[in-house]
């Protein structure tokens, strides 16, 4: 696995929202895939951009 894992802020600031709003999402099921390492949620760039791609699939 070569790519960096990314923080909630690092998701945030690629995806231009808040990073409460990725917390509501989280807690309603939305959203891309985190993955909790520890205490922390971490995000795998390929899981957020295959997210992104399937939002304009609807």
């Amino acid at each position: 696995m070569s790519s960096k894992l990314w923080t909630i802020q690092d998701l945030a600031e690629f995806l231009g929202v808040p990073v409460n709003t990725l917390y509501q999402w989280r807690t309603k099921g939305y959203g891309p895939q985190g993955r909790r390492i520890g205490k922390y949620v971490r995000y795998r760039p390929q899981d957020v951009e295959t997210w992104v791609e399937q939002q304009g699939e609807c």
